[in-house]
């Protein structure tokens, strides 16, 4: 399934923002998203820990397309795709991560 078109993205670059806030603004950016909308998120490295983390957290809700890929600079659109039974993010793990809606997060080493 395709992602939406671009004028239903939204850039998120993280580059500006400190890494021990990141993964916890990530996350409550794709929270704010509705359906078919998409944040285009752009780094200067290639984020896996947080990808795999998103699809623990989010499952299906969360499509994720790779739309550059190079040494200096990383650009992933996240798409949102909600079914009928799916509104709110999946719970979190026991494991630890970021909590979602307050409280801090554990999941990036500062």
């Amino acid at each position: 399934m395709a992602l939406p078109s671009p004028e239903a993205t939204y850039l998120f670059d993280a580059r500006g923002i400190a890494k021990r806030f990141r993964h916890a603004a990530i996350f409550a950016a794709l929270e704010t998203l509705d359906h078919g909308e998409t944040m285009r998120f752009v780094n200067d490295h290639d984020p896996l820990p947080l990808l795999n983390q998103i699809q623990q957290r989010y499952g299906d809700q969360v499509r994720i397309q790779y739309v550059e890929r190079s040494p200096e600079r990383i650009a992933i659109d996240f798409g949102i795709w909600l079914t009928a039974n799916a509104g709110a993010p999946a719970e979190q793990s026991s494991a630890g991560g970021c909590a979602g809606g307050g409280g801090s997060c554990g999941c990036s080493g500062g």
